[in-house]
């Protein structure tokens, strides 16, 4: 089972646009360092949606290469068509990802049944194993806990990213299918709470700018310390809000920018960080003496 901080990944880029290898090589290198649990590639972090395919696919065997084992490599497959996402899912298993994140399809708003059939097409057709991800706030598509129930029964269906920051919703998600399959946070600011009710670990964007720390986080919230998992929380705050003052992820690559870690490059539609947003970004990572 995958557990603990499992990062979304920034995917660094060149002023041209073009992906920036080396940026990224150092970046699985420095999250390894630091005691990552897991690597997701080509996320919601890692700017899945303005990749093409042939870059989504290039990044993930990338990343599997340069990981080499090490620790497990999760790959975003997740589309609004279901022959899409099953495509892009065979084609990383057959890279070697020990993982696939598969967000709901989004835009054209599925019915639960619809959602059902989906996944299941997927699952029935793809042997790697799969995480549900649901973030409704982003895809206009909320997967109910009952649709996650029935989708349990799949062996290759591991787990879900519970991304709505409830977490009543995700206590309940927690009790119908956490003997089947793990249930992840993929919201920073209460993950540790959702760990200490049950979840495995948290998909994380903070984990990009402070790995070490938030490998902490989540290891004392699955050991059941909740008190130091608040405290650290609680100092990890600063960076969790800052991380989100804009669109993820145009606030952690301008971060990782700062902490000279990637060039600022974004593409459009999102743009570069706001300049109002800069220096209370600058101040949060100073905290942390990140800069």
């Amino acid at each position: 089972m995958i557990t603990g901080s499992i990062v979304a990944l920034a995917t660094p880029m060149e002023d041209s646009g073009a992906v920036d290898w080396a940026a990224l090589e150092k970046l699985v290198e420095m999250h390894i360092a630091k005691g990552t649990d897991s690597i997701v590639a080509v996320g919601t972090t890692g700017e899945s949606a303005t990749l093409d395919t042939p870059e989504h696919l290039d990044v993930i065997a990338q990343i599997v290469k340069w990981v080499n084992g090490r620790i497990p490599v999760i790959a975003g497959t997740g589309a609004n068509s279901t022959a899409e996402a099953l495509y892009l899912t065979q084609q990383a298993e057959t890279l070697g990802a020990d993982a696939c994140l598969l967000v709901t399809p989004y835009y054209n708003k599925p019915t639960q049944e619809g959602l059902y059939l989906h996944h299941k097409y997927i699952a029935e057709h793809a042997a790697i194993p799969q995480i549900l991800y649901n973030v409704p706030g982003r895809t206009a598509c909320d997967m109910l806990p009952e649709t996650i129930e029935r989708l349990a029964d799949f062996d290759n269906i591991i787990g879900v990213k519970e991304a709505t920051g409830d977490l009543v919703r995700g206590e309940d998600v927690i009790r119908r299918v956490g003997d089947r399959m793990a249930v992840y946070s993929g919201d920073d600011a209460t993950a540790y709470e959702l760990i200490l009710r049950g979840a495995k670990g948290n998909i994380s964007v903070t984990a990009n700018v402070v790995p070490h720390e938030m490998h902490e986080l989540c290891a004392l919230a699955l050991a059941g310390k909740a008190e130091e998992a608040k405290a650290l929380n609680d100092k990890l705050m600063v960076l969790h809000n800052a991380m989100f003052v804009e669109s993820n992820p145009i606030p952690v690559k301008w971060a990782l920018h700062e902490m000279q870690m990637m060039g600022p490059a974004i593409r459009l539609p999102l743009t570069p960080l706001a300049e109002k947003y800069r220096e209370p970004l600058r101040q949060a990572l100073s905290q942390w003496n990140l800069i």
